[in-house]
């Protein structure tokens, strides 16, 4: 499903316009990614998602051609845990 079925999607369900779903969904990405880059909150919307952001340690790898070690300084990332109601409609329930 692409943005524009989702959009779609919610129209139908929540009976309001494409445009007002559009605008509701661009919102919800625009203020998660304001939290998330704040990174002292954590979203969550209970039984669906949770975002938050997460720090990741300075490593080690190795370059997959040649073999050489490479440093990754540390970082930040994202972590977005299922919800138990998403969880349920992945096993199928």
């Amino acid at each position: 499903m692409n943005r524009t079925e989702l959009v779609t999607a919610l129209a139908d369900r929540a009976e309001v316009t494409r445009k007002d779903a559009d605008a509701v969904l661009a919102a919800l990405a625009e203020v998660a990614g304001e939290v998330v880059a704040k990174g002292d909150e954590k979203i969550t919307v209970p039984g669906f998602l949770a975002f938050e952001r997460t720090h990741r340690s300075a490593r080690t790898a190795r370059n997959p051609q040649t073999g050489a070690a490479i440093e990754i300084p540390a970082g930040f990332g994202v972590k977005v845990s299922a919800g138990s109601k998403l969880k349920e409609a992945a096993k199928g329930k």
